[in-house]
């Protein structure tokens, strides 16, 4: 692969923020009468529709005045903050956490990804991943010339509290040489929750194949009612088996400290920081000090936030329904909705497009996901509820203006 060819297929066209790039070439059959309405960003979370976490500024803040030694912590991060979360993480994942030597502290769980990826995965590795998930999961194995093995995630065909992956088939890339899984959990982009029996058999498998997997449980807090979690790492899967990342972001209103934890075995985390000592030295050492609001919120906190959300994701999704044609299965954690739209008389990337153009609204292709999303879009809706309800139902009448 050339180098060109490495850069050519990471394609950051629809990264979140990445709209401002497109212009406003609109094509002759999407000039038309605009739907007026404030520009609603779905690409991503609206930091500023909901608090952040109640301190963290002064936190940061506090974090400043100490100078040096916040500015220039260890490469994996503050030691203190480590073992103050290590306590935590243990308390929520059930399961011990070395918060010396298997923890480190990472620019945003994007960046804990990269270095989990880059420290498990080499030139001609065989790699099984979920589709549909994170889209960030193919580039990197990609990037690192990895070999894909796609694992499918029926996630329409099961009901609540099933992720619908294809076990059967997770086994056979395995079989077949799999010697990593990377899957999102709660999935990003569905919101749907694995089960505790798939959870189980992930770990089995994992476990007799000798495979290492990377889970990334970012949305993991933001579970909503009636919804279970079972954490990988509490399921006596030994520790060189599994990498959890996790962080503050849309659940807290954080994103812009851009604030990642990955832990696991020592081996892992020691390539990680070795590796984070050449890309970007250390997560801002400023930054680290917001660490020490997570898991350490007033009581009720949580529970107000995922309420919040739970109401926007509830309207959201009535909406949606009230489109002939399409499909959404209920987020049960998380901030994204993965809606599949109905026969359109355009290809579902120039309505994307028209969404953008005509109607103010911005969301993501599902092909970002998954080569079988086509007819899928999806939206965070971490936003301001009123303009998020008014953003999609600007949406449903694009929908019937480009109906088949």
């Amino acid at each position: 692969m050339t180098i060109q060819s490495k850069f050519s297929r990471l394609g950051t066209d629809n990264a979140p923020g990445q709209e401002v790039r497109q212009g406003q070439d609109g094509t002759a059959f999407l000039l038309g009468d605009n739907l007026q309405g404030r520009r609603v960003d779905f690409s991503h979370g609206d930091v500023d529709a909901h608090e952040p976490t109640p301190g963290s500024f002064e936190i940061f803040s506090a974090g400043v005045a100490v100078g040096g030694a916040q500015a220039y912590t260890e490469y994996r991060g503050d030691l203190g903050i480590r073992e103050e979360l290590a306590a935590r993480l243990a308390d929520f994942t059930g399961a011990p956490v070395d918060g010396r030597d298997g923890m480190i502290v990472t620019p945003g769980t994007q960046g804990a990804l990269f270095l989990a990826v880059a420290s498990t995965v080499a030139r001609g590795d065989k790699v099984a991943i979920v589709q549909p998930d994170y889209f960030a999961n193919r580039k990197l194995v990609e990037f690192f010339e990895g070999e894909m093995l796609p694992v499918q995630m029926a996630y329409r065909e099961v009901g609540p509290g099933q992720a619908g992956l294809d076990l059967d088939g997770l086994e056979a890339a395995f079989r077949a040489g799999a010697k990593v899984f990377l899957f999102s959990n709660p999935n990003n982009p569905a919101g749907v929750v694995y089960s505790r029996d798939e959870i189980a058999r992930i770990a089995a498998l994992a476990a007799q194949y000798g495979a290492t997997v990377i889970v990334d449980q970012l949305y993991s807090r933001l579970l909503y009612t009636s919804a279970s979690y079972t954490h990988l790492r509490a399921m006596d899967l030994a520790p060189e088996n599994v990498v959890t990342i996790m962080g503050p972001s849309k659940t807290e209103s954080l994103s812009g400290y851009r604030l990642g934890v990955a832990f696991g075995s020592a081996e892992v985390i020691a390539r990680m920081e070795k590796l984070q000592a050449i890309v970007s030295l250390r997560a801002a050492g400023y930054s680290q000090a917001v660490l020490r609001t997570w898991f350490n919120e007033p009581e009720g906190w949580m529970a107000d936030r995922i309420a919040q959300h739970q109401a926007i994701r509830d309207d959201l999704l009535a909406l949606f329904r009230s489109i002939d044609g399409c499909f959404a299965r209920t987020p049960e954690a998380g901030s994204y909705l993965f809606p599949h739209l109905p026969a359109l008389t355009i290809p579902y990337g120039e309505f994307v497009k028209a969404l953008r153009l005509q109607a103010d609204v911005i969301v993501t292709p599902g092909t970002e996901f998954s080569p079988h999303a086509g007819d899928s879009i999806r939206l965070n809706f971490s936003q301001d509820h009123a303009a998020a309800v008014e953003a999609v139902q600007r949406l449903a009448a694009l929908v019937e203006r480009y109906r088949a």
